[in-house]
């Protein structure tokens, strides 16, 4: 192929770097000294040639479409590298190759190509390369280690047992404890010197050689390489690795949104003004994602019905132009920096862009080899600029992430429930939203605080299930508990519905008979419901035409009295409900006070009722 059709390609990309002619010159000078007479060649290596950085990036670049053209996929597996354009699939920011030289095994390499060839063609093939990334780091450490540790070096399979294996897990395990480097490099081109084993990565390794030495037993690829079954049982589950972050501290917090310190941001970090302090003002007011801020369109925001919303894709969980509601402040401040992008692009192209064109637009385009403005800003530029933002400001370690969390746990402090939390957030699942709720010290008392009874559905309404004086709870279990009660219930008369069917939406089997239900729970919050259908019993029970009929109506509202009753024994004074209770639960720690107290067998209303029964003057009024 001559340069000028693989310049011709170049031009066509929607990025093309610039090839300028006195550095392609340079370039075929240097391979024409050092006898290159193909760059296709798999026995070229271009680290042997030296030119500068950006002779060497037009040099990369040729190779990796070249490769496209001279080698078929059977020919890739042989030379020991895949691309992932033979399959049709183009990952965001890593090339088309994939490197597997690393791994000197022939059979363990034939066996990740073989795994990566069946994931980049099935249906759940992954948005990034990280996937790929992580498993052929997985496999190059455990070449490694086969290479220095196993007989013949780990190159004939059938010789590889169980304790081979086991070693390998002994010997992560020791790099993570004392934190050792791993044996194999991370990148082709070599790796940090302080780069050490940690928990994370070692759960990467531990979980990835798993899922490809099982697969390859479940498909008999192991089978017909003679492995030994107990070499890949061998191998461990780590468990997902935990990475969850904390909200910010509330000195933290205040610092990072004082108005000195982002103005300090603009000048210092971004003096081009390419929305920096704008990325990170919505950031904190929207709690969303980094990437899904940094990649709105120019036409995200308006109005309807007088509302400020803005809409955003959520590529992560599959949800596509999303709208939520955004205070007017960052209204105002994203229509500014619409204004300031249309002007960029006025004042490169001399005229304002075409519909077709600004649909095409980003609010925060990059400035780098974007003539039409459609690329953002990526989350690299964004990310090294926060961080030295923070490291200047001396706060400790903080990422932007943790503005999502802070969001959440404000959210859920203020009332929201997990699937209102979920819903705004743009998760897929309660148990996605759960990762970013803290809740503060306080709220732990308040819940460790509590006196839990059955609720007047149950079979035993008012029995005691949980109190400080009997079996105290744990900080953790304090914690599950509240995270459960804000999930599972869904708001019905007088109180909280926690059939979970209900909840999800779907209609009541009992046609809304909710006090006789044992999935209906009281709160205190529904305090002056309760105060009113006091005043309704003391009606019904004072015109009740004879002793039977009082005696029924006394049966029918004992469970619930009796819960009431058990309410107000509890510790503390009233207050309202804090959290939502569970199923078969309704919270006492003084969140119900004792009002239906008197208007049991023996109380003040019930003497009062019964003096009014025998007062002559009283008796007349009864209906017959």
């Amino acid at each position: 192929m001559t340069r000028a059709s693989r310049t011709l390609i170049h031009t066509q990309r929607p990025r093309p770097t610039r090839w300028d002619l006195g550095r392609t010159q340079n370039l075929v000078n240097a391979c024409r000294e050092h006898g290159v007479n193909s760059l296709a060649d798999p026995d070229f290596d271009p680290n042997h040639i030296p030119t500068s950085p950006r002779p060497a990036a037009i040099l990369r670049e040729l190779r990796n479409e070249l490769r496209l053209v001279y080698f078929t996929p059977t020919d890739t597996r042989e030379a020991g590298f895949l691309e992932t354009d033979h399959f049709g699939v183009r990952f965001p920011h890593p090339a088309s190759h994939v490197d597997l030289t690393a791994i000197s095994q022939r059979w363990l390499r034939d066996l990740l190509w073989e795994y990566l060839a069946g994931l980049l063609r099935s249906p759940h093939c992954p948005r990034t390369g990280l996937a790929t990334d992580r498993i052929r780091r997985a496999c190059t450490e455990l070449s490694a280690f086969l290479e220095t540790d196993a007989p013949g070096g780990g190159h004939d399979p059938t010789r590889l047992r169980a304790e081979h294996a086991q070693r390998f897990v002994a010997d992560q395990r020791h790099r993570e404890r004392h934190g050792l480097p791993p044996l194999a490099t991370k990148r082709p081109g070599g790796g940090r010197p302080s780069d050490t084993v940690t928990p994370l990565k070692r759960c990467i390794v531990f979980n990835s050689l798993r899922r490809l030495l099982r697969d390859a037993l479940e498909t008999g690829t192991a089978e017909r390489l003679g492995l030994d079954r107990e070499f890949i049982t061998a191998i461990p589950a780590a468990g997902e690795p935990k990475q969850s972050r904390s909200p910010f501290p509330d000195t933290v917090a205040r610092a990072l949104a004082d108005e000195a310190n982002l103005a300090q941001l603009t000048t210092t970090y971004d003096p081009n003004d390419h929305g920096l302090r704008d990325v990170w003002e919505a950031i904190i007011l929207t709690g969303r994602r980094t990437n899904e801020i940094l990649r709105l369109r120019l036409d995200c925001i308006d109005r309807y019905g007088g509302l400020a919303m803005l809409w955003h894709d959520q590529t992560k969980v599959g949800n596509y132009d999303q709208a939520i509601r955004i205070p007017e402040r960052l209204y105002q401040l994203l229509q500014q920096r619409q204004r300031k992008t249309l002007a960029r692009f006025e004042g490169r192209h001399g005229r304002r862009p075409t519909q077709q064109e600004r649909a095409r637009m980003a609010l925060f385009p990059s400035s780098r080899c974007n003539a039409d403005g459609a690329t953002s800003l990526t989350y690299h530029w964004f990310h090294s600029r926060f961080r030295q933002w923070v490291a200047q400001l001396d706060l400790g370690r903080c990422v932007p992430h943790q503005a999502r969390h802070t969001l959440a746990t404000n959210l859920l402090r203020h009332g929201a429930t997990m699937p209102h939390i979920r819903r705004y957030l743009g998760q897929v699942s309660d148990r996605m939203a759960e990762h970013y709720v803290h809740l503060a010290h306080s709220d732990l008392e308040d819940v460790l605080n509590h006196v839990w009874v059955a609720g007047p559905g149950a079979p035993n309404p008012g029995e005691l299930l949980a109190s400080p004086d009997t079996t105290p709870m744990t900080r953790e279990q304090a914690l599950a508990l509240a995270i459960d009660l804000s999930r599972r219930s869904t708001p019905a008369e007088g109180g909280f519905c926690t059939f979970q069917p209900v909840v999800d939406g779907g209609a009541c089997p009992w046609n809304l008979d909710c006090h006789r239900c044992d999935k209906f729970v009281l709160s205190g919050a529904d305090l002056l419901y309760w105060r009113r259908k006091r005043e309704q019993w003391a009606s019904i029970a004072e015109r009740a035409p004879d002793d039977a009929t009082a005696d029924y109506l006394h049966q029918v509202f004992e469970p619930t009295a009796r819960a009431h009753r058990r309410a107000g024994e509890g510790p503390g004074r009233a207050r309202p409900a804090r959290r939502r209770p569970s199923a078969g639960l309704a919270p006492a720690a003084g969140l119900l006070p004792s009002p239906v107290e008197p208007f049991l067998p023996g109380g003040r209303a019930c003497r009062r009722r019964q003096r009014r029964r025998t007062d002559p003057r009283r008796r007349r009024l009864r209906p017959r």
